[in-house]
């Protein structure tokens, strides 16, 4: 009996060593996954065991050379999380051709956007269809310049958002934005609100070790970019004063509160 038993086992224990799996996860956007099947490494049958999708098993079976896992046979939402484990024989292993069909698009709708004078962007959205992030894109010396980052819900009904901007002096520009694997960009309308803020003036002129920021002679904080004369960034950040010891003497352009202006590091 011993024996028989020790035979059952190593059986067993071989029999689980030959058997491996694929898994993909992600969100159902309306298309189904394609995959390649191919011959199993002992040339009698095909390399697919099992499907599941969610835990359920796929129907129809994985005996053929390609398969697509429709999914329709398993009541999922376009929008809806999916986790999809492909069960194969060891040696060998299946191909999902179009695994991109599972990443979220951006297909937002913006219902409503509006932003105070205080900087409190606020903005509702319909028709999301997996998680993406919200970037807020802020227009200040001449370019649109990321300010922020939220994540998105990813629900198909009616979502909230909000996110405190930084202003700068005068009227600001801001708006939202989301990119998703395609790599295109998809925005809202642009809102505007005009600010309290006094205009901030930088010195000194010629810098040898600290630039500092101050309005109606006080310190304040601003959002900087300084760029060297080759126009590679050398220094970003948000505060009163920037350390420049740092700097090789030269020529550098900074851009600041709403201007942007050139300088000589001594």
């Amino acid at each position: 009996m011993k024996i028989v038993l020790s035979f059952l086992l190593a059986t067993l224990i071989g029999a689980t060593t030959l058997a491996a799996s694929l898994s993909i996860e992600g969100t159902y956007q309306g298309k189904n996954l394609y995959v390649q099947n191919p011959m199993d490494d002992d040339g009698f049958g095909y390399c697919a065991t099992k499907v599941t999708v969610n835990g359920d098993i796929m129907p129809g079976g994985t005996n053929m050379g390609a398969f697509e896992i429709d999914f329709a046979n398993f009541n999922i939402a376009i929008g809806e999380p999916v986790f999809i484990v492909i069960e194969h024989n060891d040696g060998c292993k299946p191909k999902i051709l179009n695994p991109e069909v599972l990443l979220p698009r951006s297909t937002f709708v913006v219902t409503n956007i509006g932003v105070s004078a205080a900087g409190k962007l606020t903005w509702q959205t319909t028709g999301e269809q997996g998680k993406l992030p919200y970037i807020i894109e802020q227009y200040r010396w001449n370019k649109w310049v990321t300010v922020g980052e939220v994540q998105g819900k990813g629900t198909s009904g009616a979502n909230s958002y909000e996110f405190s901007v930084t202003p700068h002096s005068g009227e600001n520009t801001v708006r939202v934005v989301q990119i998703d694997h395609s790599g295109s960009k998809r925005t809202s309308k642009e809102v505007k609100f005009t600010s309290t803020i006094p205009v901030v003036a930088k010195t000194p002129v010629k810098v040898k070790e600290v630039i500092s920021f101050s309005a109606n002679g006080q310190p304040v904080e601003t959002r900087y970019e300084i760029y060297d004369a080759y126009g590679n960034i050398v220094k970003k950040g948000v505060g009163s004063s920037v350390n420049c010891q740092n700097l090789l003497s030269g020529a550098y352009y900074i851009n600041f509160d709403n201007v942007n202006e050139k300088f000589i590091k001594n």
